[in-house]
């Protein structure tokens, strides 16, 4: 693969694009992203001005990627197709600096940089699609339960909203003569 920062301010017109990293460096993204490994990998797709000094990227992330099994550890090998989309704005609204903010709407925008690293949209492109809790076929998800000594550990059930009213209004059901 072949270095892929691009200035934005030299481009006038539409730049496609087409990485397929080498196994050399597959391997060092696998490593990065805390994987087993990346089988293969491909980001293919388009860079477009958008007015007069803003871009979009389109591209579509293909890749075969193996994780180890959060049951058995026993590997995973799961096939990513996915299309990715970003704006690249001059004028993006500054970030609040308070400690909790709602999210804008739109999640594809991002301020304008001097320079785009495809190789970098692409690596986070991958890990943004990367199964979060991988399981080798036929393993069910496993429950685990943790309390201090002495209790009762709370259950997925006791969590629900409604469960204890229920719980409530069977025992007053069964607690009185007249529901009968």
């Amino acid at each position: 693969m072949t270095a892929q920062t691009l200035r934005l301010g030299d481009l006038k017109r539409k730049t496609e694009f087409d990485l397929k990293p080498n196994a050399t460096e597959r391997d060092a993204i696998a490593k990065r992203l805390g994987i087993t490994g990346v089988k293969k990998l491909t980001f293919t797709g388009s860079l477009s001005p958008l007015g007069k000094s803003d871009w979009e990227l389109h591209a579509r992330l293909g890749a075969t990627v193996v994780q180890p099994c959060v049951v058995t550890l026993d590997p995973v090998t799961t096939r990513i197709d996915e299309d990715t989309s970003r704006r690249y704005l001059a004028d993006m609204p500054e970030a609040p600096d308070a400690a909790e903010f709602e999210m804008p709407e739109d999640d594809t925008a991002e301020a304008l940089p001097e320079t785009l690293d495809l190789a970098a949209v692409m690596e986070e492109a991958l890990a943004l699609a990367l199964p979060a809790w991988p399981r080798a076929p036929g393993i069910e998800p496993v429950e685990i339960a943790v309390t201090e000594p002495g209790q009762t550990p709370m259950t997925d059930d006791d969590a629900k909203p409604f469960a204890a009213l229920k719980s409530l209004q069977q025992k007053l059901n069964n607690d009185d003569p007249d529901s009968a």
